[in-house]
């Protein structure tokens, strides 16, 4: 009976000791609904990261145990989801997608010394509230929305510009940045607009583009309204391109949109991380996998990579010492190339790039750098 006690402790002691040795790290972001799409590439790009880096030892010599959480791209429900994270134990979340949701989140976050990395969240406010534990690997709105609104003055010069957004913290944010940017060239949009995300029937605003003579419509918001909003107008005769920011990368645009009916969109987007030399054999085994690493698949591996290089350095999972690390301007190596950051939080070298949604020879519907 002795004996059977004390190998039933030790196995107890073992278990135990087993998962003591896991550090726990969440990825949160829209896995059902609208944007799913997005959770399931954030997703894709955090498990393969984990997977590569317990591959590799893991970190600080233990194995990464990762929580998968869906925000489904609300912000209460993100706020949610964060306090859950919290309960759970995490150290780390890659995440949100959404900028109103990752801001809601980040005040969870830090008060439960949660260190929060977003390979999306774009919006300024993010990193300008002065929270120390909230980083990026994209860009932001008011880089994003420079570069969207110098390509409409510069192509467009002379037009009409409407301007639309879906009221959403990212999409009237970075609607607006572009509107700056439009009065910094001298031009005014002919028409402001806001929707509401999720409808179904956009006759209206197609009537009131179609009154204005837009030759060019901008959009703040994402792939599922914008492709809506593009069948529609094509439906009414409206001929005008639609241009929007990284929420409408997504293959599903083609499909909402009709392939007769997307080309020529246009889209500013961090550069294709796809393309860069040291990404290819990681971009090699998602395809082997049938997973196409688009849009945030490998922005949210280089977040995972970011931390845990971070955590290597302090030698602790520790929030305040890994974000010191993350502070100090050290070059990451990361699958999108070499990131270092500011004091905010944000990259310090941010790119963006307009692209356009084209029909290639292949006769696949592929955004290409707009030359």
């Amino acid at each position: 009976m002795k004996t059977r006690l004390i190998l039933a402790s030790l196995a107890l002691a073992l278990a135990c000791g087993t998962a003591q040795a896991q550090i726990k790290i969440g990825v949160a972001g829209p896995m059902t609904g609208a944007l799913a799409v997005y959770g399931q590439q954030m997703k894709n790009g955090a498990e393969m990261a984990v997977a590569d880096i317990d591959a590799k030892g893991g970190v600080l010599g233990q194995q990464l145990k990762l929580i998968v959480a869906d925000d489904q791209a609300d912000p209460k429900q993100g706020v949610s989801v964060a306090n859950k994270l919290a309960g759970d134990g995490v150290k780390f979340v890659a995440g949100h997608l959404n900028s109103g949701v990752s801001i809601a989140a980040s005040d969870v976050y830090a008060e439960n010394g949660i260190l929060e990395i977003s390979p999306s969240t774009t919006n300024p406010n993010f990193t300008d509230r002065k929270l120390t534990n909230v980083f990026r690997t994209c860009g932001r709105d008011d880089q994003q929305g420079k570069v969207a609104g110098a390509y409409l003055a510069k192509a467009y010069a002379g037009k009409n510009v409407a301007v639309i957004d879906d009221k959403t913290t990212y999409g009237r944010g970075l609607a607006e940045e572009t509107r700056k940017e439009l009065a910094a060239h001298g031009m005014k949009a002919v028409l402001s607009e806001s929707i509401n995300g999720g409808e179904k029937d956009f006759g209206a605003l197609v009537s009131k583009i179609k009154a204005a003579q837009a030759d060019v419509v901008y959009f703040g918001g994402t792939h599922a309204d914008a492709g809506l909003i593009i069948r529609q107008m094509r439906d009414q005769g409206v001929k005008a391109p639609l241009m929007g920011g990284d929420g409408i990368n997504s293959g599903e645009l083609a499909a909402i949109a009709g392939e007769g009916s997307i080309d020529g969109t246009l889209m500013t987007f961090s550069p294709d991380p796809r393309k860069i030399p040291g990404s290819a054999e990681v971009v090699a085994r998602f395809r082997a996998k049938s997973i196409e690493p688009e849009a945030f698949t490998l922005y949210t591996y280089a977040a995972v990579e970011v931390w845990a290089q971070a955590a290597e350095e302090a030698k602790s999972t520790d929030t305040a010492k890994v974000a010191k690390v993350i502070h100090s301007g050290r070059p990451f190596t990361t699958v999108v190339g070499t990131l270092s950051y500011d004091a905010k939080g944000d990259i310090t070298t941010p790119a963006y790039v307009v692209y356009r949604w084209k029909k290639g020879a292949d006769g696949k519907i592929d955004y290409a750098e707009v030359e």
